[in-house]
C-alpha cells in the first residue's frame, strides 16, 4: 500500500469498508491527533506489518475501527476507550458483512491495542494494529500529536527554569516535553514486530534531533544520558 489514495481506492472497492469508513468519518470530532487521517495512517501501517498473514480487508477494518470511541488523555475513563471501541465493533461489523471469527479476531485486537489497557495482543492482527498505532506517537507525526495533545490538555511546551527535569519529577501532563523521557522514546523496544520496530527507531531517532535542537535554540543542553 503505497499512498493514502491506494487506500482509499482499496476502501472503495470493498462495499464493507466503504461503508465503515463513512461509519468512521461521522464519528471523528475536532481532536487533530485522533482524526480521519490518524485511522488511514494507521490503516496503512496495520496492512504493511501484518503483510499476507492477515486478509487485508481485516487489517483495514480493524484500524478504522480502532479509535472510533475517542476519550481524551486525560479523563480518568481513558483506560477504557479500547474495551469501546472493541465492543461498538463487535456491534457494527454484522451490519457491514463480516462475521464470527472474522469479528472476533477484529474485536480483540482493537481491545488489546492501547497503551492505556496495557495488554500485550497475541494475534497477527493485535500485534500488527498496535505497532501501527505506536508509530503514530513517533516521528514527525509523534511531535505534532504530542504538541497537539499537550495543547489541548493546557500543558507548557517544557519547564521554563528546569526543561530536562534535573531538579524535579517528570511531569508530562504540565510539559509535553517530559513526555518524550516518560514515554516516547522507550516505545520503540516495546513493539511486537521487525517492521514495528525497525521504522519506530527511525522515527525516535528524529525526536532526538528535534530535542537536542530545542535544547541549543533554549542554551540549555539535552542530557544525552536521558536517553534511552
Amino acid at each position: 500500500m503505497n499512498s493514502r489514495q491506494d487506500l482509499l481506492d482499496t476502501i472503495g472497492a470493498h462495499p464493507q469498508l466503504s461503508g465503515i469508513l463513512e461509519h468512521v468519518r461521522g464519528l471523528m470530532g475536532d481532536d487533530a491527533a485522533h482524526d480521519l487521517n490518524h485511522t488511514l495512517r494507521v490503516a496503512r501501517w496495520t496492512l504493511t506489518i501484518a503483510g499476507d498473514a492477515v486478509a487485508p480487508r481485516l487489517s483495514i477494518a480493524a484500524a478504522l475501527l480502532h479509535d472510533a470511541i475517542n476519550i481524551p488523555k486525560n479523563s480518568p475513563q481513558r483506560a477504557l476507550a479500547s474495551t469501546l471501541c472493541a465492543e461498538h465493533a463487535r456491534g457494527l461489523l454484522p451490519e457491514h458483512g463480516f462475521v464470527g471469527d472474522e469479528i472476533a479476531l477484529i474485536a480483540d485486537a482493537i481491545r488489546d491495542h492501547s497503551f492505556s489497557r496495557g495488554a500485550t495482543p497475541t494475534t497477527t492482527l493485535g500485534k500488527a494494529l498496535q505497532d501501527a498505532d505506536r508509530l503514530e506517537a513517533l516521528g514527525a507525526i509523534g511531535l505534532m500529536r504530542t504538541l497537539a495533545v499537550g495543547a489541548r490538555m493546557g500543558a507548557q511546551f517544557f519547564h521554563p527554569e528546569d526543561p530536562w527535569a534535573d531538579a524535579r519529577d517528570y511531569d508530562d501532563t504540565g510539559y509535553s516535553v517530559d513526555h518524550f523521557f516518560t514515554k516516547l522514546l522507550k516505545i520503540p523496544e516495546t513493539m511486537l514486530t521487525e517492521v514495528g520496530r525497525a521504522e519506530g527507531r527511525r522515527r525516535a531517532a528524529l525526536m532526538v534531533e528535534f530535542l537536542r535542537q530545542l535544547g541549543d535554540e533554549i542554551l540549555t543542553q539535552l542530557p544525552e544520558e536521558r536517553l534511552p
